[in-house]
């Protein structure tokens, strides 16, 4: 199983998307991923978690790979399961963003936070694998496309990387 991974300094590797990302955040402060006050820095990891916890297992590389190798799914039952997870994962972030006067231009407030960082790759894996449309979930992407204004967020889209390919890039 392929897990992300940093390898920072002479220490062992850090694994895990989360817990890489708040080592950074208690590395690197500035600028904070993490609210100052306890109740808005739990409030912003149960957002990220809606994603990185209850929707994105159900679509990673190792699951797919079971279920249409173990399992036998054929390409368009892969899609439903995939289109199925990723939306309800969606309905999640709208419903918690949506109605929540702590909501700004981001996920909380007015600067990207661990929650915007999870918001992103959610958004573009639904995009990328199932050609999923979020106008259905307005506030979801309007944080969508306020994430990909900053150079940040944008630079590192898939179809950007020098290993994307050629069609992506397009």
């Amino acid at each position: 199983m392929t897990v992300p991974t940093l390898i920072d300094g002479d220490g062992p590797p850090l694994v895990q998307s989360l817990a890489i990302i708040e080592y950074l955040e208690e590395t690197y402060p500035n600028p904070p991923l993490l609210p100052s006050e306890r109740r808005a820095r739990a409030h912003v990891r149960a957002l990220a978690q809606l994603v990185a916890v209850d929707a994105h297992p159900f679509i990673v590389p190792r699951v797919r790979h079971y279920l249409t190798r173990d399992m036998g799914l054929d390409e368009l039952q892969l899609g439903n399961w995939l289109k199925h997870w990723l939306e309800l994962g969606s309905q999640a972030l709208e419903q918690a963003l949506a109605s929540d006067p702590r909501t700004g231009r981001f996920c909380y407030g007015d600067m990207p936070t661990l929650a915007d960082l999870c918001l992103v790759p959610h958004v573009m894996s639904a995009k990328m694998l199932v050609h999923a449309d979020i106008s259905c979930f307005p506030t979801v992407k309007r944080i969508f496309e306020t994430c990909l204004e900053l150079d940040a967020f944008s630079s590192t889209q898939p179809a950007r990387q020098p290993d994307a390919p050629k069609a992506a890039r397009a």
